[in-house]
């Protein structure tokens, strides 16, 4: 199978489309539970996709931009339709994710392979970098999502009202994504490479989540809407 077959920039057309989907399918099947699944799984996909580099539009950018900034569009989610509270513990699932994730695989590369084995080398050229990726992820991680939950709050106290949605999902996100980029990629790939590549990573990483973050906010109108309509299936209704 080629899977060049479509250039870079189409597959992040993909990309982003595959992840807003899996989004809004969350949440619309599973309500509440489905967002705090989501977010783990964003926050595992991220660390593991970002050791990629590609070129988009001519410049050098990490993959993991998308389904990261999509764990940020789930905790806006849950901030308008649930609370802070309900987007923390999005957060909380998140962090332990990735210790369990980083801790479990790492375990798993002690096992010596067997002689037939083919995967070894390649898991080890991705998980045993993990721990300083999962480090960084981790730090940058809390300080961005807290703040976002804090902003988000902020501006939907100065700003009430499903109209001003998106002055809140903006003024929280693209702040918070700033945050974390610049000690994401400082802790995770400083050093590694030539400044300027650091400079032009750290650049179009930001500008891309920018871009998801904008691109983002007519679903959480969407999901306010789908919320205040009755057509989110909670799965803690079908316990009771």
């Amino acid at each position: 199978m080629d899977f060049f077959l479509f250039p870079n920039e189409l597959w992040w057309v993909f990309m982003l489309l595959a992840n807003f989907t899996g989004v809004m399918i969350a949440y619309r099947y599973f309500g509440r539970v489905g967002l705090l699944s989501w977010i783990p799984i964003s926050a595992i996909l991220a660390n593991i996709q970002v050791l990629k580099l590609v070129e988009l539009a001519g410049v050098t950018a990490t993959l993991g931009n998308i389904v990261y900034a999509t764990s940020f569009l789930a905790t806006d989610i849950l901030s308008e339709n649930y609370g802070k509270q309900s987007a923390r513990a999005g957060v909380g699932l998140g962090f332990l994710s990735l210790i369990a994730a980083t801790a479990i695989m790492n375990l798993a590369l002690g096992f010596a392979p067997a002689p037939d084995d083919f995967a070894h080398e390649s898991l080890v050229t991705i998980f045993s970098f993990l721990p300083r990726i999962a480090l960084a992820s981790l730090v940058a991680y809390a300080l961005s999502q807290l703040h976002d939950i804090w902003a988000y709050d902020f501006w939907r106290r100065k700003f009430p009202g499903h109209r001003h949605i998106w002055i809140r999902n903006n003024g929280s996100t693209m702040v918070s994504q700033l945050i974390d980029t610049l000690i994401f990629n400082t802790l995770a790939f400083g050093g590694m490479f030539p400044l300027e590549v650091f400079i032009e990573i750290g650049v179009t990483t930001y500008g891309l989540k920018w871009i998801v973050a904008a691109l983002d906010t007519p679903l959480v109108y969407w999901a306010a809407r789908l919320k205040n309509t009755g057509y989110i299936r909670e799965l803690e209704d079908r316990w009771e």
